[in-house]
């Protein structure tokens, strides 16, 4: 290789890298929503503790450690809603990425 082609290569990889970091920052702030009162981000954090719980209202710390009293079943199904949605479509540009790299 000369010295062209291994520059080029360097800035392929950081731009690749540069866009994958672009593209993971804007899909965690699409995973950030309004809810009873709080702010949430969809996760698997959240789907977890919200799956085990039995009760209807129960009481959460929101993302800016505010004491929320929420629907835990209707939480849950917003959460695995928004969750899946931003998933997939990160997965598609993503893909893309990786095919235009």
């Amino acid at each position: 290789m000369n010295t062209d082609e291994l520059i080029s290569h360097s800035r392929a990889r950081f731009n690749h890298h540069q866009a994958r970091i672009a593209l993971k920052e804007k899909y965690q702030a699409k995973l950030i929503f309004a809810f009873g009162g709080g702010m949430w981000r969809a996760g698997p954090e959240l789907i977890s503790l919200l799956t085990g719980r039995t009760n209807i209202d129960i009481v959460l710390m929101d993302l800016y450690d505010t004491p929320v009293r929420v629907n835990a079943p209707q939480l849950l199904a917003l959460v695995e809603q928004r969750w899946q949605e931003q998933m997939n479509a990160w997965l598609v540009e993503y893909e893309e990425l990786n095919r235009n790299r």
